[in-house]
């Protein structure tokens, strides 16, 4: 048993006692300690500056087993008590009177801290006369507690942890309870603490209060000690209940439906405490404690009223006491399995009461007993100290009697409010140094490629600057045979010519140099062989060595006679012409071809567009999702991976990571990633979200629960931010007005805004009143927006199914009005995806019936019937939508769609329309095929020809009005067939792999009598493989009827 160690408590003055009492002359001060006086200071005068000198010094024994244990020092502060001395009869003795009070707290001795200095606030004490002059005075004691050894190693403190327990309020209590003076409220629970201890932590003196105002926020806590002379001094400093929005905290009623109930019970009556005990677990007490939380889960918090009784003798509680009957006996079920979560160190909630009855009580917690009945001894309860019992010497009291008002709690739906805080976590949450690190080894650096001193393009740089350096000490040679003023005597005729050339092959034959200008280029084009055409292998046959001989003699000369022309012209060669189509046409390009299911075709623009620019992101997780969508888990995680290798701090990376590792079920890596997307500044509310999918995923329902709640958080402080924000703006006259004011009826006839086909009245007939009836709807409120359907928007864009229908089977049990119109189109996404197109059908049915006026309604039901092959139903559905003033989200396929459609009903006027304000929208290679073949069809192929010769035969019509020119019907034509091809030029441009633009082109070129294009662009068209039969039969038709466009006839 270790030895005592005093603790020295020393007062040393005071401060602005004046404040407290400006006629104060004498006092005294008085020092307790857990229930028991250390002694009064000596009678010292008040200077007038209000200060007084005190140096008095007093002292208790610490000792683990002892009345001033360590669960009594975290609990228990030091109580100090200014008295007043006045004498007003030097016969009698001196009148003290208390005058103020001030607590020390002692925790900081368990810190590490062999001594502490501390200005003690002194609280009035209501009963006396200062109270009514200054109660909000600014006395002080100054006070130095010191210990000649540490009362806790740094290893022992380090090892343990530091647990609060704050009992706020019992909310909603049955009508039953009465604010009697003998009857005394009481919360109990018990934990394990020190030296294997069992420590119940008891909250006494609850204070029943009558409905009316809500307890304020924040109130500070108090000490876990009886009644004192000055209530104030009872706050605990810097501590206070802060409370918070009831979906942040972690009990029964956290929901959205238990709002009401909650603000109504918060102001009716209710039981307070606002009290807060604190005990230490060593290493033992923790391990314990993690273990009872992974075995219970739920902890029992009993709740009781109980009479106080009178004292017997000596002043010590009435045995009696002690057998009378446990009024409203209650028990809360605290879910503690929070506390088992990475990096959490506090649970505060609301926690619904329940009649104590010990079978339940034993299947929720395996707990065997009740402190209020079994153990009602240990607790101490007619004294101020609260006892702590090793668990091996729990006696076992004879049962106590209970009422059956205990059946009240479940009926008034009581309550409690409390919150239970450790100094550390349980379980530590992993610091972002170490997520990064962990990141970086699932993901290792790749090196560097070694900068290559050989590349295509300075192979060729180098041949060009060989074959220029034989040239001109070819003309050196030249000049020393014959001189240069031969070249200035004029043209030279063809024999002398000849004779010099055979001269000066001689001397460089005879001489060497031949072979040494050939053994110059020798190398360069040996470079040329490796580097551009990647030939490193000998040939399998003679055909190929002769075809590639030939390929590459062809090309050597070529460059040859480039490398001549800039010598002799002394002009460089221009360079290569930019890429015609961007990264985000070629992103177009590729959705185009996922469209069609042209895989291997869409994947090739997605390469394309990483080729492009490698460092780009976006670029890598578009390819990514690609992949992801089509069942390649692997290549999409490489993706993401090097997407992540870019930037690691990037969220959408890490995140889509997490779900690819999902993907291919290694989910410790996935936790990897997800927690470290959750871990990044600024916090993202999807990150939060899908990793509490992911932990949902993997039945760890307590994570998940707190993942979400901190989605929650941060979405309610981004809604919050946006309303003060729009408030503001409000405040200062600048709200936005509606981007268009203006009814769609009052667009005036003829005006650019109206489509051409409403001027030509071929409109369906319900596409006007749709025009018109739009604008006087009344507009629909928006939905709520969660945390669900905001990761719905970002799993939706990277093609996460699986996480999508997660975050759907959360958004519909969220909801209360019932699924929105974004619930069903994200369903109906999962089932296009799927190709289950009644599934998908159903979706939109519901979705038209929430919001009639929604275009992307329209929109993904006009893909539907287009998918379903009733083009009818779909061309409605696409004419609603254009007729809309709001776009739909994806207006590119609506018209591509439509314009095909019109197309095969050859309406080829209202088709041209629709392709152009595709290309008006977003252009790619199909707009503007759409334009070419409705301009081709809408001219006669047959005409095509004569209007070509008149177009020829322009400057010989001088004597023609530019007038008639302009109105005869065949310059009409011929102004359709030229912009067939100028858009067909238009789609090769973007796209020279579309073998449909090759065929139309060779029609064109076949009409017009351009034989030779005719025939180029129809071997590109059969070269790419036209799949087209009817077009390719056209195309046959065509060249027999002009004999000539097939190289091969």
């Amino acid at each position: 048993m270790s030895q005592p160690i005093p603790v020295q408590i020393t007062v040393v003055s005071a401060q602005d006692l004046k404040t407290l009492k400006s006629s104060l002359a004498y006092t005294l001060v008085r020092v307790e300690y857990n229930g028991a006086v250390l002694g009064d200071s000596s009678k010292t005068h008040v200077l007038p500056d209000g200060t007084a000198e005190y140096d008095f010094s007093s002292s208790f024994e610490y000792s683990p087993e002892g009345p001033n244990s360590l669960d009594i020092l975290v609990q228990k502060p030091v109580l100090l008590t200014l008295l007043e001395v006045t004498s007003k009869d030097k016969k009698k003795p001196d009148k003290i009177t208390p005058l103020a009070q001030a607590v020390v707290d002692l925790l900081p001795l368990l810190q590490g801290a062999r001594s502490l200095k501390v200005l003690a606030p002194l609280y009035a004490v209501p009963a006396s006369p200062s109270a009514k002059l200054c109660p909000e005075a600014t006395a002080g004691l100054e006070v130095i507690v010191s210990t000649r050894e540490l009362l806790l190693s740094a290893t022992d403190f380090s090892s343990g942890n530091l647990l609060s327990v704050t009992v706020e309020a019992a909310y909603s209590v049955p009508d039953a309870f009465t604010a009697d003076s003998q009857q005394n409220y009481m919360v109990c629970l018990q934990m394990p603490a020190a030296a294997e201890k069992e420590l119940p932590l008891l909250f006494k003196n609850g204070l029943l209060k009558a409905g009316g105002e809500k307890e304020p926020f924040p109130r500070p806590k108090n000490w876990p000690v009886g009644p004192i002379l000055a209530p104030n001094a009872l706050n605990i400093p810097d501590s206070f209940i802060v409370g918070g929005p009831y979906e942040d905290e972690d009990g029964d009623l956290n929901k959205s439906e238990d709002k009401e109930f909650r603000t109504q019970a918060e102001s009716s009556r209710r039981v307070v405490w606002d009290m807060e005990t604190r005990c230490f677990l060593d290493a033992d007490a923790v391990a314990v404690l993690q273990m009872r939380i992974a075995e219970r889960r739920h902890w029992p918090v009993e709740l009781c009223r109980m009479s106080t009784g009178g004292k017997g003798k000596g002043n010590k509680p009435d045995k009696k006491d002690e057998d009378k009957p446990i009024a409203f006996h209650g028990v809360a079920y605290v879910n503690m399995m929070h506390l088992l979560c990475p990096g959490v160190t506090q649970i505060r909630g609301a926690f619904r009461v329940f009649n104590y009855e010990d079978s339940e009580v034993f299947e929720k917690t395996r707990v065997q007993y009740s402190i209020f009945r079994d153990r009602r001894s240990q607790l101490s309860l007619g004294k101020e100290r609260l006892g702590t019992s090793p668990s091996s010497k729990a006696a076992t009291n004879k049962p106590l009697k209970e009422d059956s008002n205990a059946m009240l709690y479940s009926e008034a739906g009581t309550f409690l409010v409390m919150e239970i805080k450790l100094d550390r976590p349980l379980v530590p949450k992993r610091l972002r140094e170490e997520l990064a690190q962990r990141v970086q080894e699932l993901i290792p650096p790749r090196p560097a490629l070694a900068p290559r001193t050989e590349g295509a393009k300075k192979v060729v740089e180098d041949y060009h600057k060989r074959v220029t350096s034989v040239a001109v000490a070819i003309l050196r040679e030249y000049h020393e045979l014959f001189g240069k003023q031969l070249l200035e005597q004029g043209v030279m005729d063809h024999e002398t010519m000849e004779e010099q050339k055979r001269q000066l092959n001689y001397e460089l034959n005879t001489s060497g140099k031949y072979f040494a200008f050939k053994e110059q280029l020798k190398y360069s084009v040996v470079k040329i062989v490796r580097e551009k055409y990647l030939k490193t292998t000998a040939f399998e046959t003679k055909e190929q060595l002769q075809a590639f001989l030939s390929e590459l003699y062809v090309y050597l000369v070529d460059h040859m006679h480039m490398a001549l022309n800039k010598l002799l012209s002394g002009e460089d060669v221009s360079p290569a012409p930019p890429p015609n189509s961007t990264s985000k046409q070629l992103l177009l390009f590729a959705r185009e071809a996922e469209a069609i299911k042209d895989l291997k075709l869409a994947s090739l623009f997605y390469n394309q567009r990483i080729a492009r620019d490698q460092r780009s992101i976006q670029a890598w997780l578009d390819y990514g999702a690609f992949c992801l969508l089509y069942e390649d888990a692997t290549k999409a995680q490489e993706c993401f991976q090097q997407a992540v290798c870019l930037d690691p701090q990037h969220v959408q990376s890490l995140l889509l990571c997490g779900i690819a590792c999902v993907k291919l079920r290694t989910y410790e890596e996935a936790e990897i990633f997800f927690e470290d997307a959750c871990s990044l500044e600024p916090p993202s509310i999807i990150a939060w979200t899908l990793t509490g999918l992911f932990y949902e995923m993997q039945n760890n329902y307590i994570q998940a629960e707190r993942s979400f709640r901190e989605a929650k958080k941060l979405l309610r402080a981004e809604l919050e931010e946006e309303r003060r924000i729009l408030e503001a703006a409000e405040a200062e006259g600048k709200k936005p007005t509606p981007p268009s004011s203006q009814p769609a009826e009052e667009i005036p006839d003829g005006s650019p805004d109206k489509p051409p086909e409403v001027e030509e009245g071929e409109t369906p007939k319900e596409e006007a009143p749709a025009v018109q009836e739009a604008p006087q709807a009344p507009e629909p409120e928006p939905p709520p927006c969660t945390i669900f359907m905001k990761s719905v928007e970002f799993l939706m864009q990277f093609n996460s199914v699986r996480f999508v229908h997660k975050a759907l089977a959360h958004e519909l049990l969220s909801l209360q009005g019932g699924p929105t119109c974004a619930y069903y189109l994200a369903l109906g996404w999962t089932y296009q995806l799927r190709e289950d197109l009644p599934r998908w059908e159903e979706c939109l049915r519901e979705a038209v019936r929430i919001e009639p006026l929604n275009p992307n309604v329209w929109a993904q039901k006009g893909h539907l019937c287009y998918q379903q092959k009733d083009f009818d139903k779909a061309k409605d559905c696409y004419e609603r939508v254009i007729s809309f003033e709001e776009d739909a989200a994806d207006m590119h396929f609506v018209y591509l769609r439509l314009g095909s459609i019109y197309l095969d009903e050859k309406k080829y006027a209202r088709a041209k329309h629709i392709f152009l304000l595709a290309c008006d929208n977003s252009a790619s290679c199909l707009t503007w095929l759409g334009v070419g073949i409705a301009c081709y069809r809408g001219s006669p192929p047959r005409s095509f020809l004569l209007l070509e010769q008149c177009l020829f035969s322009w400057e010989a019509l001088s004597a023609c009005s530019l007038s008639c020119v302009h109105a005869s019907p065949l310059s009409l034509k011929l102004e359709e067939m030229l912009e067939a091809e100028d858009a067909l030029s238009e789609a090769n441009a973007l796209n020279n792999t579309n073998p449909e633009v090759w065929g139309y082109l060779a029609l064109i070129c076949l009409q017009g009598g351009r034989q030779l294009e005719a025939e180029q662009c129809y071997k590109y068209t059969v070269k790419l493989g036209l799949k087209n039969n009817a077009l390719l039969h056209e195309i046959r038709e065509a060249q027999q009827r002009y004999g000539f466009g097939d190289p091969s006839l």
